[in-house]
C-alpha cells in the first residue's frame, strides 16, 4: 500500500466519535505517514495525541479547524491552522470563548428539545462529550437515535430539530475569519481556507488572500470543478494545497482516512 497523508481528521475533542488512539491506530492500518488532527476551536488534541503518533512512527502536525464567519457575504467559513506554536496563546485567546459559547448554546438546544417532547439522557450526552467535555449536536443526536449519521431516518430526525424552523435550530456567534487567519500567523502557524468548495469561500480569498497561505483542495465535498478552481487560485497566489479525509468515525460520513502523499508532496515538505 502506498504511503498516505490525512491533513483533515477529527477527534473526540471535537465532533469525532472516536478517541485519538483509535484514530491513530487506524492511520497506521492505512499506511498514514503524516497526519493532523484539526479539531473545531481547540489545539489540545496534538497535545494529548502527540506520545501514541511518535509510537507508531507517524508525524503529527499540529492542527485547528476554526469556527468562523464572512460577515460580508453572511456565510461560515472554516480555518484551518497547521504547524503553529503548540502553547498557541493567540489561538486560544480566540477559541477558548467559542468552546464556552458552543457548550452554553447545546444545553440550550438541549432544554428546547425537551421541551419539544423528546427525553435527552444528559449522562448518555456526556459520555460521548470527549476529554473537554463540550457538546455539539452530534453528541445530543447520538443520546436521541439509534441510527447511523449515515441513515435517511437520522438526517431526517437532524433537520427537523436543527434545521429551518426546528425546536433547536440557531447557531452561535462565530468570530470573523480574518481574525482566525491572523491569530494563527501570530502563533507562527500556517493558514488554510478549508474546504471552499462546501462552503463557498472562494470569494473572500481575493479580499484575503495576503492572510492565507494554502487553500484545502483535496476533500470528500469537492468536485473537478471545486478541483479546477482551486488550481487556478493556487497558481494565482501562490498557495500550497492541502487535503484530507475529513473523518469523523461514526458522527459523519462514510470516507477513508487518508490520501496518496504523491499529491500532497510539496506540502509534507513544509511540515518536515
Amino acid at each position: 500500500m502506498n504511503s498516505k497523508i490525512d491533513l483533515h481528521v477529527h477527534s473526540n475533542f471535537s465532533d469525532g466519535k472516536d478517541n485519538v488512539n483509535k484514530v491513530l491506530d487506524l492511520a497506521k492500518k492505512r499506511s498514514i505517514e503524516m497526519l493532523s488532527f484539526v479539531d473545531h476551536d481547540t489545539n489540545m488534541t496534538y497535545i494529548e495525541a502527540l506520545p501514541y503518533a511518535k509510537k507508531l512512527g507517524i508525524q503529527l502536525i499540529p492542527g485547528i479547524e476554526i469556527s468562523a464567519y464572512d460577515f460580508k457575504r453572511n456565510r461560515k467559513v472554516h480555518v484551518l491552522g497547521y504547524n503553529y506554536d503548540p502553547d498557541a496563546p493567540n489561538i486560544k485567546k480566540l477559541t477558548e470563548p467559542l468552546l464556552e459559547k458552543r457548550h452554553k448554546h447545546s444545553l440550550e438546544q438541549i432544554r428546547k428539545i425537551e421541551a419539544y417532547g423528546i427525553d435527552v439522557d444528559i449522562e448518555e450526552v456526556k459520555k460521548t462529550a470527549g476529554p473537554l467535555g463540550v457538546i455539539y449536536k452530534q453528541h445530543i443526536m447520538h443520546a436521541i437515535c439509534d441510527d447511523h449519521y449515515t441513515c435517511p431516518k437520522y438526517t431526517t430526525k437532524y433537520r427537523t430539530l436543527f434545521k429551518n424552523s426546528g425546536p433547536a435550530a440557531g447557531d452561535i456567534e462565530y468570530i470573523d475569519y480574518a481574525d482566525a487567519l491572523k491569530a494563527i500567523k501570530q502563533d507562527g502557524g500556517l493558514t488554510v481556507i478549508a474546504h471552499p468548495g462546501q462552503l463557498n469561500s472562494y470569494e473572500l480569498i481575493d479580499d484575503s488572500y495576503q492572510l492565507i497561505d494554502g487553500l484545502e483542495k483535496y476533500h470528500p465535498d469537492h468536485s473537478e470543478a471545486d478541483l479546477e478552481r482551486i488550481d487556478a487560485l493556487t497558481e494565482k497566489y501562490g498557495f500550497f494545497i492541502t487535503g484530507g479525509s475529513d473523518f469523523h468515525g461514526d458522527f459523519g460520513n462514510t470516507v477513508e482516512i487518508g490520501i496518496d502523499s504523491e499529491l500532497l508532496k510539496e506540502t509534507a515538505g513544509l511540515f518536515r
